[in-house]
């Protein structure tokens, strides 16, 4: 059995002295969140979660005690409040929404100037509408919503960077840190805040051709900080937006020891040489129907048997189906799962982007403490992702931090074709510390099934080549295959005038 896992944990940073967004996983993002007493830029296209993360950001500061201020020159003060009802926030005594423009204002002849002309009057009205209202309430964050109206008031680029300009020295003054939002809609070329904020966060919307909307942001600068960069996915859901941050392996170190692990069949270890090593990968591969799944549930029985927890994701299988076929074996899947000994996971990759799945595998990791991870199939893993390259990291870095963690990960692979050469939709066999290769293969007007080792990095295996069945009470592994050549091909042929061992065991 394993001994416990001593995490080698490095000294907590100390972000004391930034201001929080209260977004789940985007301070991760931002090592903390934001300096205090700065000019900060959150763009996207509308409908990419910026004014959620803007609320959260000043809900944040009223957390701590911090007065905000929320400027809206585009959603009225009622439709802000919806959006906080929906994710069920209230808005406190110390937040104030402030519409700069009055819709009763739009409706007044003497006023329709306010936001339909650019003229130096409209923006300098405009102005000093943001100044009053800052001194009134003396905000300690404040959210301008949104920039397009104020690069339409300003009329050209050079008068609009003068204008953001002004709003930064002023702001700076106050001693407060100020979150713009800019949607666009104006001009989604132009650079000008960049060059001026100090930080700047591009939120992204992608549209699959089938399933749901993917979002991901990405932190473009942060002067004089250190950020993890790249994109990271991020969902908007009842209670706010979170934020997977992207899966960097190197940062997650433990020290553990990497003992054989058995799957309670002894015929199967001997082939494997004894068994997987703790804190490995394996994959498995064969087509459709060879028991990929069963052989990867023999491994979390075995698991489970030592006291170990696991936790299995499964992207192709109906979950009511597995747990009905395997009760017929006499595997109880659903009672460890209510015993709490095992977690089974029902993945809709149309649904799921791969960092919130990264996310779900590192929670049963890091708090549910499992040792035996199963995903169950990379074909339905790889319908979740854009590209096919973007697939190989992805699995890249969550099998090397599995194995970081101590955890023996077992992962599926379905080729295409029954018999003969088989193909397989991404190649990820280098990834894998040990390969297990299934396949179908013809004898005396039979189907059968032949199952081999093909690789293992932390030990030898047997070269051979054994039979296998799928019986109604599992797994039955045979002897090696030493009368034939041509299993692999699916057609062999005897090699000695031998007849194969034809019984009801392999």
């Amino acid at each position: 059995m394993a001994a416990d896992i001593e995490t080698e944990t490095e000294p907590a940073p100390d972000y004391s002295g930034k201001a929080m967004l209260g977004v789940l996983g985007l301070d991760d993002v931002l090592s903390g969140g934001f300096v205090r007493d700065r000019l900060y830029l959150l763009e996207g296209n509308p409908g990419t979660g910026k004014t959620t993360i803007a609320l959260q950001f000043l809900l944040e500061g009223a957390r701590r005690g911090e007065r905000g201020l929320y400027i809206s020159l585009s959603e009225t003060r009622e439709e802000l409040l919806e959006t906080a009802r929906s994710h069920d926030w209230t808005i406190g005594d110390l937040i104030t929404v402030y519409e700069l423009i009055p819709p009763e204002s739009l409706l007044d002849a003497e006023q329709q100037q306010s936001l339909l002309y650019t003229s130096d009057l409209e923006l300098g009205e405009a102005t000093k509408a943001i100044f009053e209202q800052v001194e009134a309430t003396k905000p300690a964050r404040v959210v301008l919503d949104s920039l397009s109206e104020i690069r339409l008031l300003a009329g050209g680029s050079l008068r609009y960077r003068r204008q953001i300009l002004a709003l930064k020295h002023y702001f700076a003054r106050q001693g407060t840190t100020v979150l713009l939002l800019d949607d666009l809609t104006a001009d989604a070329l132009d650079k000008t805040v960049h060059s001026v904020t100090h930080a700047v966060v591009r939120l992204d919307e992608l549209a699959p051709d089938y399933g749901a909307e993917r979002r991901r942001l990405r932190v473009l600068k942060y002067r004089s900080q250190r950020f993890r960069g790249g994109y990271h996915d991020f969902c908007i859901s009842t209670g706010g937006v979170r934020v997977f941050p992207r899966l960097i392996a190197l940062e997650h170190k433990t020290a553990f020891v990497r003992n054989q692990l058995g799957s309670g069949v002894i015929e199967l270890d001997a082939l494997l040489g004894g068994g997987v090593e703790a804190g490995s990968s394996t994959l498995i591969l064969g087509p459709a129907g060879t028991g990929k799944s069963l052989f990867a549930i023999q491994y979390v029985l075995a698991a489970v048997a030592r006291g170990e927890k696991a936790a299995m994701f499964i992207f192709d299988e109906e979950l009511g189906v597995l747990l009905e076929r395997t009760r017929a074996m006499g595997f109880d899947l659903a009672g460890l799962r209510d015993q709490g000994q095992l977690t089974i996971e029902q993945v809709d990759a149309a649904e799921l982007s791969p960092g919130e799945f990264a996310h779900l595998v590192r929670c049963q990791v890091d708090e549910a403490r499992a040792k035996t991870v199963v995903i169950d199939s990379l074909n339905g893993y790889q319908a979740a992702m854009p590209q096919e390259n973007a697939l190989i990291l992805h699995v890249h870095e969550l099998l090397q931090y599995l194995n970081r963690q101590g955890a023996t990960t077992f992962l599926t692979v379905a080729q295409h074709g029954l018999v003969g050469d088989m193909r397989s939709p991404v190649d990820v066999t280098y990834l894998a510390d040990t390969v297990i290769l299934l396949r179908y293969f013809e004898a005396r007007g039979q189907v059968r099934r032949a199952i081999s080792a093909v690789k293992k990095r932390t030990g030898a295996h047997e070269d051979t080549i054994r039979e296998y069945r799928i019986t109604g009470t599992g797994l039955r592994v045979g002897e090696p295959l030493r009368n034939f050549q041509g299993v692999l091909r699916g057609v062999p042929t005897l090699v000695k005038d031998q007849a194969l061992l034809d019984s009801d065991q392999p």
